[in-house]
């Protein structure tokens, strides 16, 4: 279905005729990506030589090679111009192969792998000249076993062909450098002093903005930079990517001494998902776009998010805590904080005026498939097209239209945070006409469908002030004081019915059961809902548990009954007391400030980068791998794997899904 005409690349006729009109035009880049061409991607041939799950997948420099990692611990090199196995390397891991790159300029001869076996290897494939596929046994170059946990991500440098980097689950991230030593010794031997820890986060994972960090970020991910290689980013088991400049580290440390997070460059997270809380949500991806102004993150049951990496500029928007709390209150604005000609400089006027009727019929598509009920993914579609491809084409009172229909069409949907997008796109509203009631009205809405009855009956009653006589906000907001009758009916039912209120905390007993299970349910099972029962007050001190077991060696056996005897410490404790015990343990290990210090400082949460894209459609729950890219030599498109064996592609800047291509029967990772 044709809903906005091509996409913003037009079609490849044009292309070609604009080659005579303007001679500087790069026809042939153009055409490597154009969008007409990526729409006609298809399968092409299957390789097979693999005998378990590929987890990775990497180019060479020039893209005439193909390296990928398996479960079979096997690495396998492609040839892209025959289609061909070209070596099977028996890499002697005992565990997943999850990682697996080229080392730049080694003329292709050099390539490393990381598994949950904890190890990194280091491969010399010049060692396979004249073998065949099937005598693949070559010893490693190279050993690293100083890692805790499962190696999940590798990282190169451009041009450089002596380090490598490794970001494990154990929360460091390691600099591996193959001019210092070709091996070190299994961690916790007696000889292991390896001083390899670039990162180490052990101690620095956020559950949400306004927390300190405290437990171990178990790394899933990192990329370095092509265009500035002293940048890198990583992201783990929290909702936070962390850009750091390897420039302002400390030295190299020892994974014996356990230190406190560096402070990063930048975070970023989406606004909605900063304040979750969720111990299930975090990143299984994170990289830079060719150009590295751009990271792409992805995240494991959530969707994929286009960030900017400098937080300077007027399209980067940096949020904190406190923002997160004033996008759902209402405020009074002044009256047209975006109402201005628009700019159209870049734009010759013939040219200005077909776009804005072609954005004119566009929206048009839109709003037949609100008024109908139906295509409200198309008709979301359509308004970002506008919205992400026209915005300065526009007029102020046509952006107002667009994005409080994308709103109401995103409520209508309710796709996973569908409705934070939509609050997203009510503001963005009001600050170009404060006196328009859609906008407010939409809010209302939204704000009800999360269970914020009172904020939304703020901004329903604001909109019946500026429309008294219409019969529709009259019943929202007899409709919301309903449902805030009713919730508060509710709660005073359990009060009356369940515990007192004002029982003192210390009276009030938890079960292991509460503790053990309160985090699996408060994970969002109806994410833009009301909350869980169990997110009442009763839990507002969040508890935490600490296992400690000890089991001792031949003695610790009863041999008839096959029962090890040891010992089991449980320790249940409120988050604020684990923080302040964590920032005593960190000043033994080298942090800068004392216990006492850190008593009496209250922590001040950093400010986010938040999204400037989304990406929707695909499923990513099933692995912890799965990889989110940006296709093309500019990164025009943004690809990423599905559980359900597809993988997608959409257009980067607006958002738009272009192509979906079967790749596997079951999860493909891409």
């Amino acid at each position: 279905m044709a809903i906005c005409g091509g996409f913003h690349d037009g079609n490849i006729h044009d292309l070609l005729e604009s080659r005579c009109v303007d001679t500087r035009h790069d026809a042939n880049r153009s055409l490597q990506m154009h969008s007409s061409l990526v729409q006609r991607l298809s399968h092409e041939k299957e390789l097979e030589g693999h005998q378990g799950c590929v987890n990775a997948i990497a180019w060479n420099s020039s893209g005439s090679l193909l390296i990928s990692g398996s479960d079979d611990t096997r690495v396998n090199i492609w040839s892209y111009s025959r289609r061909k196995l070209l070596h099977s390397i028996d890499t002697g891991h005992s565990a997943n192969i999850f990682c697996t790159k080229f080392v730049p300029e080694t003329s292709d001869e050099l390539v490393v792998s990381g598994a949950g076996d904890r190890e990194v290897r280091l491969f010399n494939l010049s060692r396979l000249d004249g073998r065949g596929t099937e005598e693949n046994a070559i010893p490693p170059s190279a050993l690293f076993q100083c890692h805790t946990g499962r190696v999940k991500k590798l990282a190169v440098e451009v041009g450089n062909p002596n380090v490598v980097w490794s970001a494990c689950e154990d929360g460091t991230l390691r600099q591996h450098d193959f001019r210092e030593g070709n091996s070190c010794p299994p961690a916790g031997s007696p000889q292991q002093e390896c001083r390899s820890v670039l990162l180490d986060l052990r101690s620095g994972s956020k559950k949400s903005l306004t927390d300190p960090p405290k437990g171990v970020l178990a790394l899933k991910s990192c990329d370095i930079s092509s265009t500035r290689p002293h940048l890198i980013v990583v992201g783990g088991s929290d909702a936070f990517a962390r850009l750091y400049d390897r420039r302002m580290l400390p030295p190299l440390t020892s994974c014996r001494k356990k230190m406190a997070p560096p402070p990063c460059v930048n975070y970023f997270c989406p606004m909605h998902l900063s304040d979750r809380g969720r111990s299930s949500l975090h990143l299984t991806h994170v990289t830079f776009s060719p150009n590295g102004e751009e990271v792409l993150l992805s995240y494991s049951g959530e969707h994929v998010y286009l960030m900017n990496v400098n937080s300077v500029g007027g399209n980067v928007m940096k949020y904190t805590a406190a923002d997160v709390s004033k996008l759902t209150t209402f405020t009074a604005w002044p009256n047209g904080v975006e109402m201005q000609p628009t700019v159209t400089k870049n734009y010759p006027h013939h040219l200005a005026a077909s776009q804005l009727e072609k954005c004119q019929n566009i929206m048009q598509f839109a709003e037949a498939s609100l008024r109908e009920g139906t295509n409200y993914y198309h008709g979301i579609e359509a308004c970002s097209e506008v919205l992400d491809g026209h915005w300065q084409v526009i007029e102020p009172a046509l952006r107002l239209e667009c994005l409080c229909t994308r709103a109401a069409l995103l409520l209508k949907r309710k796709w996973k945070n569908d409705v934070h997008m939509a609050i997203r796109d009510c503001q963005r509203a009001r600050m170009i006409d404060t006196s328009s009631v859609r906008p407010l009205y939409y809010m209302s809405e939204a704000l009800s469908q999360l269970g914020k009855h009172k904020e939304a009956l703020e901004f329903a009653l604001s909109a019946q002030c500026l429309s008294p006589s219409d019969p529709k906000l009259e019943e929202r907001v007899q409709d919301i004081k309903q449902r805030l009758a009713a919730a508060e009916a509710e709660k005073n039912n359990k009060v009356t019915n369940g515990a007192p209120r004002s029982e003192p905390r210390g009276a009030r007993v938890l079960s292991l059961g509460d503790i053990l299970f309160r985090s699996e349910a408060n994970s969002d099972a109806s994410q833009d809902g009301p909350r869980s029962e169990r997110e009442e007050s009763d839990y507002d001190e969040e508890m935490e548990v600490d296992f400690e077991t000890s089991i001792s060696g031949d003695e610790g056996r009863d041999v008839e009954s096959n029962v090890l005897h040891g010992s089991l410490n449980l320790r249940i404790h409120r988050r604020g007391d684990s923080y302040r015990e964590t920032a005593s343990t960190n000043d033994s290990c080298g942090s800068p400030s004392s216990s006492s210090q850190n008593d009496k400082i209250l922590y001040q949460p950093e400010a986010v980068i938040d999204m400037k894209q989304r990406y929707v459609g695909h499923c990513n729950v099933g692995t912890d791998i799965k990889q989110a890219s940006f296709l093309g030599q500019r990164g025009e498109y943004v690809a990423s794997g599905s559980d359900d064996g597809r993988w997608f592609i959409w257009e980067k800047r607006t958002g738009r899904l272009i192509k979906m291509l079967l790749g596997d029967e079951a999860v493909s990772s891409l």
